[in-house]
Formats: structure tokens, sequence, C-alpha cells
């Protein structure tokens, strides 16, 4: 099946690896998501996916060249480490199979653009997990904007940082594409770009290390768009969690709490301030992590194939705040057997 679409019966999905983020979020929100089935999930270590197709169902495969050699496997979901993401979703693409990826897709804008190319010459579906511009809270406010709910949009600021990782964790390994721009810092560059478009440059970036790492563990950019509109944005791995954004207008202010990662049954407020009061608009609880799920499912079935262009603007963006902050982006590792050291995320 290479390209086509998938009619009259479930996408059947494999996964490549056993990740943190798959078991805890992926694969549970699958089982609400109709017109996909879990067909396998491999592991350097069968016994491994054995626990995990235990809970979830699907066939233990060891290794993951020999999932993508399955014939009855549509599609695949990799949500390895950053650095190993080029190798195996050109893999995986190469074995005619369409793809749903962790952010980032790869650390690289050559090889984002590359992939992007080989999808769209395959006719096969790419996509990037980024679960939050799925959660409708996010259309609400883009809509209110363009309304003019409070004017003209001047300046956006937004803000995801989490506290320190353990010692171990792989967001602190250079080599497996660690940092925390790759990591939380692509959201609030995701939502500027998502409410205020694709013409913000980066004026202006630091990033920041504490001696002990390699990696950035914090850092934040001013982005600046058409009419003088901007956007600050700070992340980091060393901070109070912290998830929203703002937009401050010629005739208003509207505000986001919880942005990026809100529980699946928290009900979500949007919050608009203008000089004749204060207006709270609550929408229902939702689950972004099977939204995005049903989107790439759904593209899949319908044989829509890839634009790509958003994934390769967030992979530009990201190298423009690399390179004004003084430090360029690392090149993606040789893939070790399996990929297999960066499986837990």
């Amino acid at each position: 099946m290479s390209g086509a679409a998938v009619t009259g019966r479930p996408v059947r999905l494999g996964v490549l690896g056993c990740a943190d983020i798959a078991v805890r979020r992926v694969l549970p929100a699958l089982a609400g998501v109709p017109g996909v089935r879990l067909a396998a999930v491999a592991s350097r270590d069968g016994a491994r996916a054995a626990r995990v197709t235990g809970v979830f169902g699907g066939d233990p495969v060891e290794g993951y060249g020999a999932l993508l050699a399955r014939p009855d496997v549509d599609a695949v979901y990799v949500p390895l480490p950053a650095a190993l993401h080029a190798p195996w979703v050109e893999r995986a693409l190469a074995a005619g199979k369409h793809v749903l990826a962790e952010k980032p897709l790869t650390t690289r804008v050559a090889d984002t653009v590359r992939l992007v190319g080989a999808a769209r010459a395959a006719g096969l579906v790419l996509r990037e997990n980024v679960m939050f511009v799925h959660h409708p809270r996010h259309h609400r406010v883009r809509r209110l904007l363009r309304e003019g709910a409070i004017g003209e949009p001047r300046a956006l600021i937004a803000a995801f940082a989490i506290p320190p990782r353990p010692a171990d964790d792989i967001r602190y390994r250079p080599e497996l594409g660690g940092g925390a721009l790759l990591d939380v810092g692509s959201y609030p560059l995701r939502a500027a770009r998502f409410l205020l478009g694709d013409g913000l440059g980066v004026v202006g970036a630091t990033l920041r290390t504490d001696g002990a790492r390699e990696v950035d563990v914090s850092g934040t950019a001013l982005l600046a768009g058409p009419g003088g509109v901007t956007a600050q944005v700070y992340f980091g791995m060393e901070h109070h969690y912290t998830s929203r954004y703002e937009v401050v207008g010629s005739a208003g202010r509207l505000t986001v709490d919880r942005a990026f990662t809100p529980p699946a049954d928290l009900p979500t407020t949007v919050v608009v301030e203008r000089a004749d009061g204060t207006e709270r608009l609550e929408l229902e609880p939702f689950d972004q992590c099977a939204g995005t799920v049903d989107a790439f499912v759904r593209a899949v079935a319908a044989g829509a194939g890839t634009t790509g262009d958003a994934i390769v603007r967030q992979a530009e963006l990201i190298a423009d705040v690399h390179r004004s902050a003084g430090r360029e982006a690392r090149p993606a590792p040789r893939p070790a057997r399996d990929a297999a050291e960066g499986e837990d995320r």
C-alpha cells in the first residue's frame, strides 16, 4: 500500500518504540478514535513490546525494521527521541507507510525538507504530532482574533516551562536531540505562528546552559511580523510549571492558561478583557491527543497526502532561534541498531 487511501477497513497502525509518551498518552487515546486499529508495537526488547501489547492490543515485534516490513501495517507512529526521527521516518516512508512522528520531525531543516519531499512524492501522509493545535480552544481564539474581539493584535506573550527532569532524561542528551528549544520551546513558537500567521521572523534570541549539561535548558525569543505585531516566547526545563499565552490588542487582551498540555477531562477557559468588562468563555473538556490521532487517521483514510508547509516553517523558525542565539542546530547522529537507546521519552 504505497500512498493509497485506506478504504473499507480501519487504518492499521504500528508503533516504533515503547516510549513514555506512547504508553502514557497516545495508546490510551487510540482506543477512543474511530477508524484505527493498533496492529503492532515494536521494541528492541521483545518482552517489553509484549508487555505493552498485553495492555493495548496488537502484536509485539522485536526490532523496528521488522515492523516496517509487515504488510498488515498501513501507518506508523514514531515516538523516538528527536535525533532518531529522521532515519526511521525515512525508512517508514520508503516502506510505503504513512507517518505520525513526535515533534520535532527532525533536528535539521534539510532533513525535514527531504522527508516532506519524500512523503509528497510517494503520496503518503506525514504529520508532526503537535497536539495542542487540535484543541478547539485555540481555534476559538483564532476566530476571536479574526473577528476583532480585542481589536488589532499587537503582541503575543507565550511561555511553556517545566521543572527539572531526572538527570538521565533524554532531554539532557545532545546526541539524541535534547535541549529546551527542541522540546518545550516548540510549543510557544508554534502558538505564535498559529495565532499570528507565518510572517513572523526572529529578531533576537537567547539560549542558556547551566554548565553541567551540554544542552540548552532555557531560552527566549523575540519575533516580529507584518504591521509591527510582535511575539515574545520563553521556555525552559528549570522552572515552575508554566503553560500559557496572552494576546494584547488595540482594544483588549485575551488570555489562555494551561494552554499546551491540558488534561483530557479539564474544562478550559478563554478570558477576554475589554474596556467594557471581562468575559470568560467556557469550553467543554477535549482530549487533544485523541484529536491529533483522529486528524491523522482521517487524512490516511482519505488519501489526503502531505503538504508539509507547516512542518518546514516550524523547523526553519527553530533553526533561526538557534542562529540568533549564536548556536547552530546539531547534526543528527548515525542511528544505532534499531535506535533503541532512546526508547524512553
